[in-house]
């Protein structure tokens, strides 16, 4: 069992920002993708980033140039940096996290519990 624990969410104003962090625990082996999704009210769940453990990067449009995703490997930890934040970007925020598990090397994927990210004046 992986287990992820996601901080840093909360209140900020228009423009501000904000840097979510994502601490993946458990008998890993290797953590081959990283990606942080977001899921708003009444609109359904959509990827906003991922990092592959080859080091590529993807966002979906409305991010880009605002949101940076990187990874700590030696903590396990995923991080998403959100600038210039705007009131669509409001919404619960998840990590997920998929790899190989150590000892009998059979994949993994997990999900965090979410974060709130409010952007409001």
């Amino acid at each position: 069992q992986v287990q992820l624990v996601e901080s840093g969410g909360g209140l900020v104003q228009p423009g501000g920002s904000l840097n979510l962090s994502c601490v993946a625990s458990g008998s890993i082996f290797t953590i081959n993708l990283l990606a942080w999704h977001r899921q708003a009210p009444g609109k359904a769940r959509e990827l906003v980033a991922f990092h592959t453990n080859r080091g590529g990067t993807n966002y979906v449009d409305s991010v880009k140039g605002r949101f940076t995703i990187s990874r700590d490997d030696a903590k396990n930890t995923a991080l998403l940096q959100m600038n210039s934040l705007n009131p669509e970007d409001t919404a619960v925020y998840y990590c997920n996290v998929a790899g190989i598990l150590a000892g009998d090397y059979r994949p993994f994927t997990s999900w965090g519990q979410g974060t709130q990210v409010t952007v409001s004046s």
